[in-house]
């Protein structure tokens, strides 16, 4: 009899995950290398966010809470939602959990039956497509071309639609493209949605706050109303608020889904970290000055790394308009080949080569499901992201 269940063979360990700790694994033998794989700001919580965790742990705000998270912080989500969003929910109407991947995870695993299908636009990040399948469902993905700055079109989205369908998972700005549905382009996507009602939306919102002007955040359920009834919003502190240890995420829907989710919760990890929650309270309801002075940070970031890789032949990367990643096209490279005979077939080829050679670590398209493309995290200083694009002009002039 096997030990590991037919469920676990559904799903592929994550790729992001595998790169970073091979990129760490180098470096501590003594490597020089660069890691540019993981999805995370390089700055440091804001003090005063560190400062209410202190204060929760000194007055004993360490034991269990509710599975749905603290009522001061669902509270304030509620706020957060109506004074950002315009989108008016109540408590009853919120779950606070460990970490934006778990919202989605109860979200998918409460609703989805063996057989449903969830339509997903490409690129995506790694985990969508796995936790779909880990549910029993069926991953649809819709294509977004670079032509299209990685964005799926109405026709493609309607053309994608079966009965079958569940969800639509939408993240925008997008990991890892950057890419970003402005109202116009958002509300052409939710027209179509509205004649399907058997579809639900999940937004994913996660880099909501790092946009970069005249690119306007919208999400679904704000461009359109009627959507409400069957979105799930979710965001969470992790981006915004360089808290991704903290892992505290959160999700805002109908109630009855709400509930599913919770009660899932409930019997998985129960609440997320109490401390966490108080420390997400003061990044929601305290000083905002550190999502300015971060964007800023990231968007001179962003236009380094883009001016830097469009010198580099064979190399093509558009700007996005959110996050902080690019995903440069490299299909002027394929069918080169390194200095010691190697083929560099596919953009996973291009990616090891570069790790090899240059001590660079980067994550290749065929793990977003579009390629030949790389995605680079500018989450590091000025300094680290213009050598590693010289390390990158240095492996890319090399082939031949």
């Amino acid at each position: 009899m096997a030990l590991l269940s037919m469920a676990l063979g559904r799903i592929n360990p994550s790729p992001t995950v595998a790169i970073t700790a091979k990129a760490l694994e180098l470096k501590a033998a003594g490597r020089d290398t660069i890691s540019l794989s993981a999805g995370e700001p390089d700055f440091d919580t804001p003090e005063n966010i560190r400062d209410a965790g202190k204060a929760a742990i000194d007055r004993g705000a360490t034991r269990y809470t509710s599975p749905a998270g603290i009522p001061e912080l669902r509270r304030a989500i509620v706020e957060k939602f109506s004074h950002e969003n315009g989108l008016d929910y109540t408590p009853d109407q919120v779950v606070v959990s460990t970490g934006g991947k778990q919202v989605l995870f109860n979200a998918l695993l409460a609703t989805i039956d063996p057989g449903d299908e969830v339509v997903i636009p490409a690129p995506y990040w790694v985990s969508y497509p796995d936790i779909v399948r880990l549910a029993g469902g069926t991953p649809v993905i819709v294509p977004g071309t670079m032509e299209n700055g990685f964005k799926i079109t109405p026709g493609a989205l309607a053309g994608a639609i079966t009965p079958r369908t569940k969800w639509l998972i939408l993240n925008s700005p997008s990991n890892p493209s950057g890419a970003g549905y402005s109202p116009d382009e958002m509300k052409a996507l939710t027209d179509v949605l509205v004649a399907h009602e058997n579809v639900w939306v999940l937004a994913d919102d996660i880099y909501e706050h790092i946009a970069y002007p005249p690119f306007v955040f919208c999400t679904p359920a704000q461009v359109e109303p009627r959507l409400m009834s069957r979105t799930l919003t979710m965001n969470g502190v992790s981006k915004a608020y360089a808290m991704t240890g903290w892992r505290i995420g959160y999700g805002a829907g109908p109630e009855e889904l709400i509930r599913g989710m919770i009660k899932l919760q409930g019997q998985s990890t129960t609440n997320p970290c109490s401390i966490s929650q108080w420390a997400a309270l003061e990044a929601l309801t305290g000083p905002q000055d550190y999502i300015t002075e971060a964007l800023g940070a990231f968007q001179r970031r962003r236009d380094l790394v883009v001016e830097a890789l469009n010198g580099i032949p064979g190399i093509e990367c558009p700007t996005p308009e959110g996050a902080f990643y690019v995903y440069p096209s490299i299909a002027g490279l394929i069918g080169r080949h390194t200095p010691d005979g190697a083929l560099i077939e596919t953009d996973e080829n291009f990616a090891s080569h570069l790790l090899d050679a240059e001590g660079v670590a980067v994550v290749f398209g065929a793990a977003f499901g579009s390629g030949p493309n790389f995605r680079i995290s500018y989450a590091a200083s000025d300094e680290t992201l213009r050598e590693a694009c010289a390390r990158i002009e240095r492996f890319a002039l090399s082939l031949q």
